[in-house]
């Protein structure tokens, strides 16, 4: 496997965390998980969105850049591969759906100055599921602020990640995880395996899982 340094990125509640420590665990790969426990403005977003959507995206792009940089200056002997379970440009993709626009001007100067400073995958594996999957996995997992999470929410978000990876050429395996199980059905994990050894050029490219 020639990539030393993986993204994973999807909508809420697409299993990107889920798949984070699989790969990790199999490539024994060093693992970025984003810390969304510590934001204090993550249960206030949902309550009140227009309150808290500008000190909460910010929180999350100052937590992801603090973990990113570090892969500039250190370098693990034993761990030559590094996966995360999110894209840096995250910040940027769900500040756009929940900033207002001068609001989201400002956040865009911040998240340039940050973007140049930090390492960037050198593949992404997006997951992409139907939102009526995306409630049945937030509703499994049972985190009480996002019980009330809209379909319209979600469907915004889908549409923002699907419309920035087609305009960017960005090195993709798009895999459809409608019917994923990942911890159960071993099959659906080694696809995402196989594809990881092609050699495979800029752009998306699709896999479905059998």
């Amino acid at each position: 496997m020639n990539h030393h340094f993986i993204a994973i990125e999807g909508n809420i509640g697409a299993g990107k965390t889920t798949l984070a420590h699989m790969l990790a665990r199999h490539f024994n790969a060093r693992l970025i998980l984003e810390q969304f426990a510590d934001n204090p403005f993550l249960p206030k977003f949902y309550e009140n969105p227009a309150q808290y959507a500008f000190p909460l995206e910010l929180f999350f792009m100052a937590e992801r850049y603090k973990q990113l940089k570090d892969l500039v200056y250190t370098a693990d002997l034993f761990q030559s591969v590094t996966i995360a379970d999110y894209l840096f440009t995250k910040c940027l993709l769900f500040a756009k759906v929940n900033l207002p626009e001068q609001e989201f001007r400002l956040y865009q100067n911040f998240f340039e100055i940050l973007q140049s400073q930090i390492v960037q995958p050198e593949i992404l594996i997006y997951l992409h599921a139907p939102v009526s999957k995306l409630q049945s996995n937030i509703r499994k997992r049972n985190r009480p602020y996002e019980q009330a999470i809209q379909d319209s929410y979600l469907f915004s978000i889908q549409e923002t990640y699907t419309h920035y990876i087609r305009q960017h050429n960005i090195r993709t395996l798009f895999i459809d995880v409608g019917n994923a199980d990942f911890l159960d059905n071993p099959a659906h994990l080694q696809v995402i395996l196989d594809a990881l050894e092609r050699d495979i050029g800029e752009g998306q490219h699709f896999f479905s899982l059998p």
